[in-house]
């Protein structure tokens, strides 16, 4: 019988070799998600692959909800750093869009890993768990790097929100994506458009 997961904070890693494990069973959960399905992904699974002891990983990630939902989280985190590219002329709300399409080819590379974060993201979200392990909240790589974009160095509590609704239609999409109700063009597009209309006000 598999281990019941406990609903406990998970641990911060403080030294250097807390945080190369932390690193280590990321870079499993990304491999083993692309190779299977959430459902057959086991928390044994991935503490073998990461090389960990079972009770280190739980003590990291108390379920595999939170693996999947960190990993989302921080392969925005690595996009934004990367590959977000920096507005240098023309429509920003628009360039805004373009960014994006572009995160989403990156996620999309891998369908399966992709919905095993989105649906892992998902269920996080539902339970309600501290702020600071959903990529929703207004202090993340992604809503920051929109308002960075726009040039809003002080953003008010209006302007993480209209930012949020932009992140809530990119979702939209880049679910539609997934599912491949949405090619690569119409989402593109639609992203613009939509960033074009929920950030109009933020970008004057």
């Amino acid at each position: 019988m598999g281990r019941i997961a406990q609903q406990r904070p998970a641990a911060t890693p403080a030294s250097a070799g807390q945080v190369a494990r932390r690193g280590a069973i990321l870079r499993a959960a990304a491999q083993l998600g692309a190779e299977a399905e959430f459902d057959r992904v086991q928390m044994a699974d991935l503490a073998n692959r990461a090389g960990v002891a079972l009770g280190t990983l739980y003590r990291y990630f108390p379920t595999k909800t939170e693996v999947f939902a960190t990993l989302f989280q921080e392969q925005i985190a690595t996009f934004v750093v990367d590959r977000w590219q920096p507005h240098e002329g023309g429509d920003v709300l628009e360039h805004i869009g373009r960014n994006l399409a572009a995160l989403n080819t990156a996620l999309l590379r891998s369908p399966r890993l992709c919905s095993a974060m989105l649906r892992a993201t998902a269920a996080a979200y539902m339970c309600q768990p501290p702020p600071e392990r959903l990529w929703l909240e207004s202090e993340s790589a992604l809503t920051q790097v929109i308002l960075d974009t726009l040039g809003i160095e002080q953003p008010s509590s209006a302007d993480h929100s209209t930012t949020l609704l932009l992140i809530y239609s990119w979702w939209g999409v880049l679910t539609s994506s997934l599912s491949r109700r949405m090619s690569p063009e119409r989402a593109e597009r639609e992203l613009c458009r939509a960033a074009s209309l929920i950030l109009a006000d933020q970008s004057h």
